[in-house]
């Protein structure tokens, strides 16, 4: 049907019918914001307005052929008109807005695209113009609930991710194969990961129940969101709860692991996928199950304390600096020390973030074997999981930082249990 109905029109008259059929869709869309306007306040164009707009863009095209001087005169006038009748508007109104002048503009340049044959970003362009006008109410709640830092902090994941990346050399240095491209891309996936759940606990805001809190607290940093819980629970006579949460916490950190690893080894996730899983479902499992033992009534969300936004630069470029550090010590322990030296290094970074350790030993450049960088992950994390304990235990009340010890220590000892298997 449609190509019939090509075949049978001039290829101008088809430009024309678009030109009119997307000005009329977004001079509808204004004459509906029109009819919503106070009577006697000044409102600019409509149904009519609009498609000659569009019109008059892509004559001026058409006129000048190849030459965009016409249609940039075209664009200068359309303008002058458009800011006659803003300027009419702020006389008349207390508060005016310019989104119809700028609709009127892109109308224009939609018709001088349609004139040169540029159909698809036509329509697209005209369709997001009347999505971003109807959805007006919409986008001013998201702003208004948005609030300016985490507005900053997404535009730092931009500045990591879409200008420093790509400057960055894709080329090996040094002796254990450092790329600083491939560095960047970790760092990158590490944070974003973070970001994520520290995205989902601002929208939570304390308002869900312990499990929501420990498992997206996990998801950003088992060690942060133990240290977080161990002094909530001071105020809170709850030693079955909190403990159970910070369970729950590390039993994600092996979830959390698990992906980091298969983005950049998946041989290394193979091998670590069923006791990372397993130890992972005992950690939710058993956390929740302790959990719900609890003595007092449950009130997350009381004084929450904020956790650092992971997209912070100096984060970031720490981050970097750790991986480095350590995939240069992982090169040399595995050529100097062997086995017990990584395995040593392993149970070393346990007192702090395993991520830039586990995620060295994902590197080729390491040159660590398969079966030794999977037990060195297993030793960082159940060390890891050791040093929580300790913070539950100092940080927390005596009943709940002596549960949450136990079960810790009882997480590790079934992590180490790979290793003999």
């Amino acid at each position: 049907m449609l190509t019939r109905l090509t075949g049978l029109l001039p290829p101008e008259a088809i430009k024309i019918v678009v030109v009119l059929f997307l000005s009329f869709l977004i001079g509808s869309e204004r004459e509906e914001h029109r009819t919503l306007t106070p009577t006697g306040r000044y409102y600019f164009g409509g149904v009519r307005t609009f498609p000659l707009i569009g019109l008059i863009g892509y004559a001026m095209t058409l006129f000048g052929g190849g030459s965009l001087m016409p249609v940039v005169v075209g664009f200068a006038v359309v303008g002058a008109f458009l800011w006659l009748s803003y300027q009419n508007k702020l006389r008349t109104m207390a508060s005016a807005g310019v989104t119809t002048e700028m609709s009127g503009l892109l109308t224009y340049l939609i018709a001088a695209l349609v004139s040169r044959g540029e159909f698809w970003i036509a329509t697209t362009l005209a369709i997001v113009c009347v999505l971003l006008l109807e959805l007006k109410g919409l986008l001013e709640g998201f702003s208004e609930r948005l609030p300016g830092p985490e507005i900053l902090a997404f535009t730092k994941f931009l500045l990591l991710t879409a200008v420093i990346l790509p400057e960055l050399p894709n080329r090996p240095f040094g002796p254990f194969g450092f790329n600083p491209f491939k560095t960047w891309v970790i760092v990158v996936a590490a944070s974003g990961l973070s970001y994520g759940s520290y995205l989902l606990k601002k929208v939570e805001k304390g308002r869900g129940e312990m499990w929501v809190t420990a498992v997206l607290g996990g998801l950003y940093s088992s060690t942060a969101v133990t240290v977080v819980l161990a002094k909530r629970a001071r105020q809170q006579d709850a030693p079955h709860l909190y403990a159970g949460g910070m369970l729950m916490a590390s039993g994600v950190m092996y979830f959390r692991t698990l992906v980091l690893v298969g983005l950049f080894n998946r041989v290394l996730m193979k091998r670590l996928t069923v006791s990372f899983l397993l130890l992972g479902l005992a950690g939710l499992l058993g956390g929740w199950l302790w959990s719900r033992r609890s003595d007092a009534k449950e009130r997350v969300g009381e004084k929450e304390e904020p956790i650092k936004n992971p997209l912070e630069l100096s984060t970031a470029f720490l981050f970097a600096l750790m991986f480095v550090i350590l995939l240069a010590a992982t090169h040399y322990a595995i050529a100097y020390l062997g086995r017990g030296g990584v395995y040593g290094l392993a149970a070393l970074t346990g007192l702090s973030d395993i991520t830039p350790f586990v995620l060295g030993l994902t590197q080729p450049g390491t040159a660590t074997p398969l079966g030794v960088a999977a037990a060195g992950i297993i030793i960082a994390s159940a060390s890891n999981n050791v040093v929580k304990g300790a913070y539950a235990f100092a940080l927390a009340d005596r009943k709940t930082g002596t549960q949450a010890l136990g079960l810790l220590l009882g997480l590790t000892v079934l992590g180490l249990l790979p290793l003999i298997f």
